[in-house]
């Protein structure tokens, strides 16, 4: 158990030390929906906030293959858990999702 919680707070300790940087996270799911359009668990933003269970990313870019660069409305919160891939990431670089 001890050794779970070391990784858990490595993670977190990572992940907060990327607080007003951009990064591209992916999470665990093989496809999401949103207003009808199914796309790849693919977002890249700013991530303004970070604690034991979420993150916030805001702006927030969704990666569709349709509309490669959709900027969310809001600011989107992940839980902790279902990250599966954090990088940092330039937000202006364009990369094809198909």
């Amino acid at each position: 158990m001890a050794n779970g919680s070391s990784r858990s707070s490595t993670a977190i300790d990572l992940i907060q030390q990327n607080l007003g940087r951009d990064i591209l996270i992916v999470v665990s799911a093989d496809q999401l929906n949103i207003f009808g359009q199914t796309f790849r668990p693919i977002f890249v933003g700013t991530l303004i906030e970070a604690d034991e269970g979420r993150i916030t990313l805001w702006p927030v870019q969704i990666k569709m293959s349709n509309a490669p660069n959709y900027e969310f409305p809001t600011p989107l919160f992940f839980p902790v858990e279902s990250i599966t891939a954090i990088t940092r990431f330039d937000r202006d670089i364009k990369f094809p999702i198909s």
